[in-house]
């Protein structure tokens, strides 16, 4: 049947809020239009859609059949059209990210803060998880973008801005015993307290171990970056941290390394060609201002 959208339309309100003066209202038309389109619908089904009652209409035996599939049909409709609205609009919506810890306290959570004061309508979805994680959920769009740490594997599907530099450092509680100077030879031999295998961290260590000759065999393996500075701190053994988490601890200590580590970055991850709704370009549009980064 080549039946108008429009009629099906009146017949929605109509039904949902059992008055044809109350859907006229909702759809800024006057209710001999809708009397005329609901007759019009009528005549094409062959079938009466609405009795009338004292306190407006109450749908038929055939008008509930109908009402049941149509309705699923307009609500399908209208999430639609509030999903593209919100990748349009800075009231309301929703921008997800990737995002390892190290990254989130060392450059994300201030402008975290900054974002959520001036948009409180938008949910912000923060899945912390290791660089790796972070750069597949990117490739299979389950987030927005991603905030990481290097080394980072960047395929020919993701681009790469580089926002900071990261510097970490070995720790130990303050009762630990080690030398005044230690070689990394000299740090392999003391109990290491590691990030585990699969994530940025540990491949960074592992690598800048091997470079030196030295075994990188970690002797307690942390799920989170947060982790790490209690472990220390209960003299279980040294750890890596960035310099920024040692600015408010006053039980650990910084162990003087014979050669500093290098440096590793922390970068903001993308996926190719993939157009970003507006909350989420408008986040990635602050961590660039904030990091002095042309917008791209």
């Amino acid at each position: 049947m080549n039946i108008s959208y429009d009629h099906y339309r009146v017949f929605y309100n109509v039904a949902k809020y059992k008055s044809f003066t109350r859907a006229a209202e909702v759809m800024y038309s006057n209710q001999p239009n809708l009397t005329r389109a609901i007759k019009t619908l009528e005549r094409q089904l062959g079938c009466t859609l609405f009795e009338r009652t004292n306190k407006g209409v109450r749908l038929t035996e055939d008008g509930k059949e109908l009402y049941e599939h149509i309705a699923i049909a307009f609500e399908h409709i209208q999430a639609g059209e509030e999903a593209v609205s919100a990748k349009h609009s800075m009231d309301y919506g929703l921008v997800s990210i990737g995002a390892t810890e190290i990254a989130l306290r060392c450059c994300l959570l201030p402008i975290l803060r900054g974002y959520h004061q001036l948009y409180p309508g938008i949910r912000i979805k923060l899945l912390n998880v290791s660089s790796p994680q972070a750069l597949r959920m990117i490739e299979n769009k389950l987030v927005d973008f991603a905030v990481v740490t290097t080394p980072a594997d960047i395929t020919g599907k993701l681009t790469a801005t580089k926002l900071s530099l990261l510097q970490e450092v070995p720790v130990c509680s303050k009762s630990f015993p080690i030398k005044e100077s230690v070689s990394f030879a000299e740090l392999a031999e003391y109990p290491i307290i590691s990030l585990g295998a699969g994530t940025s961290t540990f491949d960074f260590y592992s690598n800048e171990f091997l470079k030196r000759n030295c075994s990188f065999s970690p002797d307690i393996e942390a799920a989170t970056a947060d982790q790490i500075l209690p472990l220390v701190k209960y003299g279980l053994g040294i750890g890596f941290v960035p310099e920024q988490f040692l600015e408010t601890e006053n039980d650990v200590c910084a162990v003087s390394l014979s050669e500093p580590l290098p440096t590793r970055e922390i970068i903001l991850a993308r996926k190719k060609g993939h157009t970003l709704p507006l909350p989420a370009k408008e986040l990635v549009d602050m961590i660039n201002r904030e990091y002095d980064i042309e917008r791209s």
